[in-house]
């Protein structure tokens, strides 16, 4: 599932040449065993050329257990509550983000998205979910953004719920204080809507918009952890599948389409498509944006 060739070869010269330029690193196998193991737990994989950025992790992680490599793959694979497995999770993903990110997603949402989501709604609900959220900036961006450029918004019960793998992010997401580079494309009046100020560099969302979205621990190359959740109209799953192989960006695809409701959307980032994952989704090309619809 995934896995890289073993034993000799180009992808274990390359790993050497790697291992010779960044300093000390895993083994060969030693890293084929960490990344397997992520691999099955995650769906992340990562190749040889990755070698360096895994190993400096484990490493790190090896030095504060004050565990040898032996004893540190134990640790993972049977540690308590898999608390150290968590743990090297929460260094290996990547959270590069910031509010209203790829913003003609949100624009497609509020201008195109929500009115056949809402003209189907019998019960005038709407579930949105952010997945892959990292430190919270986009679910709290498609808050923002539905309270301020959705018309309807007040006829709707509105849920919105943001997941991730990492329990460290999450715990930043809740808190909802950010330093300026997150806050780079808002706005004036948005700040002073939404944000107060604390210190001369960091703000804090509001606690009516905080309150606003629910947080999860998921892993959505777990399909039943995501089908937990229960059903969504739309679904952002941005920059999160470029770290998955198609074995398992196909396995995360076919429990986002278990998760949404018939006629819901699923919006990528923009350099990610589903044509080797999966025809299980309609193409929908919107004004603003394309995205993909699970069939009616």
């Amino acid at each position: 599932r995934g896995r890289g060739p073993r034993g000799g070869g180009a992808a274990e010269r390359a790993m050497s040449a790697l291992i010779s330029r960044e300093g000390p690193a895993l083994s060969t196998a030693e890293f084929e065993a960490v990344r397997d193991l992520v691999y099955r737990t995650t769906g992340m994989f990562f190749g040889p050329e990755k070698v360096a950025y895994v190993s400096r992790r484990v490493l790190s992680r090896m030095a504060e257990t004050g565990s040898d490599f032996a004893h540190y793959l134990t640790l993972l694979r049977c540690g308590a509550a898999l608390d150290e497995l968590q743990a090297l999770i929460n260094l290996l993903t990547v959270n590069e983000t910031y509010f209203f990110r790829e913003e003609y997603q949100l624009q497609c949402l509020v201008r195109s998205m929500l009115d056949e989501v809402a003209a189907r709604s019998a019960h005038r609900k709407i579930r949105v979910a952010s997945l892959c959220c990292s430190t919270g900036e986009e679910p709290y961006s498609i808050a923002m953004y539905v309270l301020d450029h959705w018309p309807p918004v007040d006829d709707f019960d509105i849920e919105i719920v943001a997941c991730d793998i990492d329990s460290e992010v999450l715990s930043h997401a809740r808190r909802g204080v950010y330093g300026e580079r997150s806050l780079q494309n808002v706005g004036a009046a948005t700040r002073q809507r939404y944000f107060t100020r604390e210190g001369a560099d960091r703000h804090r969302v509001c606690d009516a918009l905080r309150d606003s979205i629910a947080f999860a621990q998921v892993n959505i190359h777990n399909p039943k952890a995501l089908g937990a959740l229960g059903r969504f109209d739309v679904v952002f799953c941005r920059n999160a599948l470029i770290y998955f192989d198609d074995t398992s960006r196909r396995v995360a695809v076919h429990g986002i389409w278990d998760a949404l409701n018939p006629g819901g959307f699923l919006a990528l980032g923009h350099s990610e498509s589903l044509s080797r994952v999966t025809s299980m989704f309609r193409l929908r090309r919107f004004p603003e944006a394309i995205v993909y619809q699970r069939s009616e």
